[in-house]
């Protein structure tokens, strides 16, 4: 969800018998030719394409992935294979891209992870990995705001009209017994669908009260005096919710299994560095952001906004699943069929590979 200007696990018992049987049905290969081509890459040779195409928001939330390209640890694994960083700014251009063929791998939150896979009827893509977790606060003017009560008729901002933070707190607005129109943003709460870009000079202007958005432009509005009210990750069992995907190409992950793996174990490799080493992580996300949009975050926005995200490589399926249900009480969405959003084999060969327990896809895996 990324920032974004858009929006029944399976047994662990059937996964452990069949997959074996699913690397070799879904083109992966053999173990001893997927070893080859491991070691292949490791030479610096290229595997089955010459490029991989990765997209990725300029944002904390994708943290793995200006991480992992500004450290090289995802081009590491893939050898000779070029990896070609592209940056978007919301998430119907990337899964345009995606779906048009100019892009293979994307980072992108899970409301458009979902209309993209719903819109395609289950053709364009699939849910390969998690990259991040929380990172979105109510943020609010202490003057006019004080407690949560509070926010009943005030004008509060989210980044886009059924974007993934958009759904939130319209979740929440229900949950409160309050009423507002999801179209309109109209009821007994305003909600002022506003680019994450303006929010802070709305917030300056009086024009909102508060906003419901992702880091950093959570910590930004504190930066102008604002008071975070409530961190979304409280309202979530674990305190942990998906706010960034990596989704893949059907048709890249079908004809090049072996770049697909390569740049998962990028990112599982790049998730442990950034996990053992925050503040090194923290600057090589400042320096990456710098380079993608030509400013670096002040200390002031990425001190707080940094610890408040959790890099992760568990999708958290079940979270995706919820959000979706929450986009249908909204009235945003029809009930999707998700079943086959999730393909985690690959992921969760890596996982193994590094020692680490497998994660679930929520019984929406791919057959």
């Amino acid at each position: 969800m990324s920032a974004a200007r858009p929006l029944t696990t399976l047994r662990a018992i059937a996964v452990m018998a069949t997959l074996p049987l699913l690397l070799t049905a879904c083109g992966y290969g053999s173990e001893t030719d997927d070893n080859k081509k491991t070691e292949v890459a490791a030479k610096g040779e290229k595997l089955s394409a010459d490029t991989v195409r990765i997209g990725y928001f300029p944002n904390l939330t994708h943290a793995t992935a200006l991480v992992g390209v500004q450290e090289g640890l995802i081009q590491k694994e893939l050898g000779g294979t070029q990896l070609k960083p592209q940056t978007f700014n919301a998430g119907p251009s990337e899964i345009e891209a995606l779906n048009g063929g100019a892009l293979d791998i994307g980072f992108i939150g899970p409301s458009p992870s979902i209309n993209g896979y719903v819109k395609s009827q289950g053709k364009s893509l699939r849910i390969i990995g998690g990259s991040a977790s929380g990172g979105v606060k109510l943020v609010v003017n202490p003057k006019k705001i004080r407690t949560l009560d509070d926010v009943k008729g005030k004008r509060i901002a989210t980044p886009q009209h059924g974007n993934t933070q958009d759904i939130a707190f319209l979740n929440w607005i229900a949950e409160k017994g309050w009423k507002v129109d999801a179209e309109s943003g109209k009821g007994d709460v305003s909600v002022v669908r506003t680019d994450n870009k303006v929010t802070p000079d709305a917030y300056k202007s009086g024009a909102i009260d508060g906003a419901w958005v992702p880091e950093p432009t959570a910590s930004k509005l504190v930066s102008e005096g604002a008071k975070v009210l409530l961190d979304e990750s409280t309202l979530w069992p674990d305190k942990k919710f998906v706010i960034t995907n990596i989704i893949v190409s059907q048709t890249f992950l079908k004809d090049h299994p072996d770049v697909v793996e390569a740049v998962l174990r990028g990112t599982v490799k790049t998730n442990a560095w950034i996990n053992a080493n925050p503040d090194k992580a923290k600057a090589s996300a400042n320096a990456a952001l710098k380079t993608e949009t030509g400013k670096e975050l002040g200390a002031k926005v990425i001190d707080p906004a940094w610890p408040s995200i959790q890099i992760t490589d568990d999708p958290l399926a079940a979270t995706l699943k919820t959000q979706a249900d929450h986009a249908v009480k909204a009235g945003l969405l029809k009930k999707p069929d998700l079943n086959g959003i999730y393909d985690l084999t690959l992921l969760n060969k890596v996982l193994k590979a590094e020692g680490r327990p497998e994660v679930p896809d929520a019984g929406l895996g791919a057959e």
